[in-house]
């Protein structure tokens, strides 16, 4: 089974990139899309054209906003939206698919912002959506992805000493943050698979960052420990375009 992830900064923008060509080459199972920037009813009629795929969706009260969606050829047995605590769920940043073996759990961590202002903000979340996890985890096996909009070590970014503690998504709280998920014992897969590869999967579309390759891998797929002899490759696809992140990959044994 193929698994994807992939922040498309806006669902309707990046239909017009070859997104249906793209997804036939990924040959994915299960396709979990952040940042939609689109209301439910917005990203329904922007994959309308997609066959033999389940569409869920969570926006944002803020239209045009964060959103997150799960497209999935294996109907769950079960949806769960948002993580049950008012602050956090308004802007349609988590969806929990359930399935036979285990929780499929798509988010869009927030972004701490170009002045870390949210930093705060995202201390609380990143605590709050930790507890969230370890108390579902109690019923099954998690399967976690999406942008979690952190650069965890300095190899998973291009400059790391001109970013630490200056730039959101390398500010040491938000390193702490994927410690605790870490140490709760949700693996990595791309990094216990890759222990020293270089590949990012965020680029900024200032001044050629992505031709240059100057960028960050933010985005991941990370596992419940029951599921570490499920994994059978992981990847990061950076020749697919269409948005400043690029696809990210775990392949999983029946």
């Amino acid at each position: 089974m193929r698994l994807v992830s992939w922040n498309v900064n806006g669902i309707r923008a990046v239909m017009k990139k070859d997104f249906q060509a793209s997804l036939h080459a990924m040959h994915c199972d299960m396709l979990c899309l952040q940042e939609t920037k689109a209301q439910d009813d917005q990203v329904r009629e922007a994959l309308a054209g997609l066959t033999g795929l389940h569409v869920y969706s969570n926006s944002a009260e803020k239209k045009g906003y964060s959103g997150t969606a799960i497209l999935t050829k294996v109907k769950p047995i079960a949806l769960r939206y948002d993580i049950g605590i008012k602050e956090h769920d308004q802007e349609g940043r988590v969806i929990a698919a359930e399935f036979d073996r285990y929780f499929l759990v798509n988010v869009y961590t927030p972004n701490s912002g170009a002045e870390l202002k949210r930093l705060g903000y995202r201390q609380k979340w990143d605590a709050d959506f930790l507890a969230y996890l370890i108390a579902l985890q109690k019923q099954k096996p998690i399967i976690l992805c999406g942008d979690l909009n952190v650069a965890h070590q300095p190899i998973d970014l291009a400059r790391p000493q001109a970013n630490y503690n200056k730039s959101a998504g390398y500010m040491q709280e938000e390193i702490d943050g994927m410690d605790h998920l870490i140490a709760a014992d949700f693996i990595d897969t791309f990094r216990y698979q890759n222990p020293e590869k270089v590949k990012y999967s965020w680029w900024s579309f200032r001044a050629g960052a992505r031709e240059r390759n100057v960028g960050w891998r933010i985005d991941y797929f990370l596992v419940s420990p029951d599921l570490k002899e499920n994994m059978k490759n992981t990847d990061i696809l950076n020749e697919v375009i269409g948005s400043d992140h690029c696809p990210v990959v775990l392949d999983l044994k029946a």
